[in-house]
């Protein structure tokens, strides 16, 4: 299996987010992405740096990450260049 990249592993902690209705908590995101927790809090400092995720506190005062409107586009320009890159074989 190949190592994935940055740009892959930031997708993939991205659409984690999103297919859980996007709503989810710090530790089964971290499981999920299966990446060691140490380059976990490295990519999620950096997401939250870039405004493609925040952290949203609910009534019962518990915390759960979601997409902020950049985290999906970065989700929908992520999949046009692997279309892209598919589709002319690059």
């Amino acid at each position: 299996m190949a190592k994935r990249g940055k740009l892959e592993i930031m997708r993939d902690v991205l659409k984690i987010i999103q297919e859980n209705h996007n709503s989810i908590k710090t530790t089964p995101l971290l499981r999920a992405t299966n990446i060691s927790s140490i380059r976990f809090k490295e990519y999620f400092s950096g997401l939250l740096e870039k405004n493609l995720i925040k952290e949203v506190i609910d009534k019962k005062g518990e915390k759960f990450i979601s997409l902020t409107d950049i985290g999906f586009r970065f989700l929908e320009k992520y999949k046009t260049i692997i279309d892209f890159i598919e589709e002319f074989e690059l």
